[in-house]
């Protein structure tokens, strides 16, 4: 019986040499560094296989060079009352550059400058051979631009998809929402405003980069903006003003529905924006609003239970202060009611007014009814209103009548609101806003009484007053002129005017405050004076009569200024 062999050539037992033992352990070595090699081998194909396969399954658009900067923001839309859009994004495209990947820059400047002509020759050689890792060649081009480039085939030149903020109806709300900038951050008006209340946030965490944002809507209807735009427009160029503005401001929540400041300005193509003449009037312009003021001091009057309807003032004759010698326009030249103190827009029947209550009891009203202090709304563009660093007598004659104090035109209609609502001083907003969240923070600055009385004097004016031409038959329009003298070389000048009118309807129980204004209007063919009940008062009543439709408001013939006198109560004094 023969004696087996094995796998090593070593009969049955027998006990390997110390050679054998070596050679053997030799070759294990060998076949476990051929094994490991073969294994990082493999990892490597697969890893550069996988690479190979992510780019051959990524467009050119998505190249993950870290050097890219991040994606232009997506926006939420902007919508008025009604669901119209005023503001979306729409998708376009970026050219941009790596010049460390482009291996021929001369031959890639010269097929760019033919497909851009736009860009200098210059520019393009100094990018594209800069060796950098990332450059913006031009953001937002044309479609046909894209494809032109596309077929060039440049290596290192690509395109990225960015957000670009539209505006549907051009520039009908412009300085209400405002604009962005290329990478679509609020520079202007709401969408300044919409980044500041979070949206700002949400980008810094990389949350708005691509997503779809609910909508934001706002309190004004585009139906109505229209109607403002298009009356401020024709009344700008009738009476050759050099700028027209109006508001539309809901005066039981504060809701602003509409509001215009001409010129203004095309948001898809702003070029002209900060032009001095871009100036939103409304809430970045301060001005002296002449005779509307007289509202509040009338109101003041009333409301300290000093002064009533009945009441008298004598104004035979020019009031003379610190030199001065004030006087009315349009003269009675005799004693008025306080009725006839404000439909005839007495200086000094009013100025007498307002001594009865005093300088401070002056200053601490129109604090109160928030003309003097920097208006809180959504829209950046606010101005702070001025008045004297010291109150004198002085002081409080002339503010009485709308000269020494400025504040926005905004402002104005505000604290009108309040003056007509029953004394409530509601914060304006450009949001919706519910009766129960107005109430919720509102001021009761005037007594209810105060209110009334004051809703039958601005009826009274279109009625009997200077403000006829406002009138609209069914609405029950009531209002006040306001004619300032602007200052021209450091005097007031009469022929340099800032005319406004303040209007509320209907009169016996007002649902809006209407303001609109004309700088420097010019006396129309055939007339020598270009006060404000001949331009801005027809102007307002233009609004109306368009508007109140679109409202929702029917026309009611029952109203009559005798029932509106009847509810005059006279507040306690206080």
């Amino acid at each position: 019986m023969s004696t087996p062999r094995f796998a090593n050539g070593l009969r049955g037992n027998t006990r390997p040499s110390p050679e054998d033992i070596w050679r053997g352990r030799k070759g294990k070595r060998a076949r476990s560094r051929i094994a490991l090699a073969m294994l990082g081998f493999g990892a490597a194909f697969a890893l550069i296989g996988g690479r190979l396969a992510y780019f051959g399954f990524t467009s050119i658009d998505a190249t993950t060079t870290a050097s890219l900067p991040s994606l232009t923001t997506a926006r939420p839309d902007i919508l008025d009352s009604t669901g119209t859009l005023l503001a979306t994004d729409i998708r376009i495209s970026s050219l941009f550059a790596e010049p460390f990947r482009i291996p021929d820059p001369d031959d890639a400047v010269r097929k760019l400058a033919m497909a851009l002509p736009d860009i200098p020759f210059a520019e393009l050689e100094r990018k594209l051979k800069s060796g950098s890792r990332f450059v913006w060649l031009k953001r937002q081009i044309t479609p046909k631009q894209e494809n032109e480039i596309r077929a060039l085939g440049i290596p290192g030149v690509a395109f990225r998809t960015e957000h670009r903020r539209v505006y549907p109806k051009g520039h009908l709300a412009s300085h209400i929402h405002g604009i962005t900038n290329i990478d679509n951050h609020g520079l202007t008006g709401l969408e300044r405003h919409i980044d500041s209340s979070g949206l700002a946030a949400l980008r810094e965490m990389g949350l708005t980069a691509d997503g779809k944002l609910e909508p934001v809507t706002l309190s004004i209807n585009a139906n109505v903006q229209h109607v403002v735009l298009d009356e401020l427009t024709k009344a700008k160029a009738l009476y050759r003003a050099i700028a027209a503005a109006g508001v539309v401001l809901n005066a039981k929540t504060g809701e602003v529905v509409a509001m215009v400041s001409l010129p203004d300005f095309d948001p898809n193509n702003p070029v002209d924006i900060n032009e001095k003449d871009r100036l939103n009037r409304m809430s970045a312009g301060v001005y002296e609003m002449g005779s509307t003021f007289k509202v509040f001091t009338t109101a003041m009057a009333l409301d300290s239970g000093r002064v009533w309807l009945d009441d008298r003032f004598d104004a035979r004759s020019p009031i003379r202060i610190g030199g001065h010698s004030i006087g009315d326009f349009h003269g009675k030249k005799r004693v008025l009611t306080t009725e006839e103190v404000f439909i005839y827009s007495s200086n000094i029947g009013t100025a007498k007014m307002a001594d009865v209550v005093g300088t401070e009891g002056h200053k601490a009203f129109l604090e109160r009814i928030g003309l003097t202090t920097r208006m809180q709304t959504e829209l950046p563009e606010i101005a702070t209103p001025t008045q004297p660093k010291e109150w004198k007598k002085i002081h409080s004659v002339t503010i009485s009548f709308g000269h020494g104090a400025s504040t926005t035109p905004l402002q104005t209609a505000v604290a009108t609101a309040a003056v007509v609502n029953g004394g409530k001083l509601i914060p304006p907003t450009f949001y919706p806003r519910t009766q129960a969240q107005a109430d919720a923070i509102a001021s009761q600055v005037l007594h209810p009484e105060t209110s009334t009385a004051m809703r039958y004097l601005f009826r009274s004016n279109v009625e009997n007053g200077s403000g006829r031409r406002a009138e609209v038959p069914g609405y029950f329009v009531g209002g006040k002129t306001g004619t300032a003298e602007k200052v021209v070389g450091g005097r007031y000048s009469t022929n340099h005017r800032f005319n406004a009118f303040l209007a509320a309807f209907p009169s016996n129980d007002p649902q809006y405050v209407v303001l609109t204004v004309l700088d420097e209007p010019k006396p129309l063919e055939g007339q020598s004076a270009a006060t404000s009940g001949l331009n801005a008062a027809p102007t307002a009543g233009a609004i109306i009569r368009r508007s109140a439709p679109l409202l929702g408001m029917k026309p009611d013939f029952s109203q009559n200024i005798e029932a509106l006198k009847a509810d005059i109560r006279r507040p306690k004094a206080g």
